[in-house]
């Protein structure tokens, strides 16, 4: 590893937190309570419409559930879909939680004094409200999200940015993503240095992969 490395930047969903399963999980759930407030069909077939809907749809659209009752009904139902949404929440915080070994590792990136960033190509509020929610907030200096640039990855505007705000060379720094097409090819186009996490569920090459996060604080040693 280049002993120059000052700051670790991060993805958020898939790299951090286990973005897929909780959506699967709460999506899951309300198309359960969509089915019990009345939808027509079988449990199973709802499930598994609605996940793929969503997934086509946009997995951070606020109105997927929305326009999943128009393409299946016709039209909105709003007991129906409040009690989707409803479902939707409380399941999602449920399971909104780190991967195994997340806090320990960012513990120990902070005590040897790495400056610490999230680029996400999520929104601000919805980064936020998920940092929070499964208590890593406390450990980034910078977050960096589309609101800042109106750009996703793999434009370099994003990682530029996170890299301007904590004061460092792009070269000074190491990012970790999930994502070989959009976290590792934007983080070397911006000149950093990469890291493929290998658990989000992509292979891919990079300059280092890990298949646990933990295994970031044997790289850097």
């Amino acid at each position: 590893m280049n002993k120059t490395i000052k700051a670790i930047l991060f993805d958020l969903d898939n790299t951090l937190i286990n973005f897929s399963e909780f959506k699967k999980r709460a999506t899951k759930a309300a198309a359960r309570a969509m089915k019990n407030a009345g939808l027509v069909g079988e449990t199973r077939e709802i499930e598994k419409n609605l996940i793929e809907f969503y997934f086509r749809h946009g997995i951070e659209s606020d109105d997927a559930f929305q326009k999943f009752l128009e393409k299946q009904t016709g039209r909105v139902e709003y007991r129906i879909l409040a009690a989707g949404v409803n479902a939707y929440l409380k399941e999602k915080y449920r399971h909104l939680e780190p991967y195994p070994g997340t806090i320990e590792t960012l513990e120990g990136l902070r005590d040897k004094n790495y400056k610490l960033g999230i680029v996400s190509d999520g929104l601000r509020l919805k980064a936020w409200m998920r940092l929070v929610e499964s208590g890593l907030d406390e450990f980034f200096q910078v977050v960096v999200t589309y609101d800042d640039t109106g750009e996703q990855k793999p434009s370099e505007k994003p990682f530029l940015k996170a890299c301007g705000e904590l004061g460092v060379e792009p070269h000074d720094c190491l990012f970790v993503g999930d994502w070989p097409e959009r976290d590792i090819l934007g983080a070397g186009r911006a000149g950093m240095k990469t890291c493929l996490a290998l658990y989000g569920g992509y292979e891919g090459e990079a300059d280092y992969v890990i298949g646990d996060i933990r295994e970031l604080l044997k790289l850097l040693d």
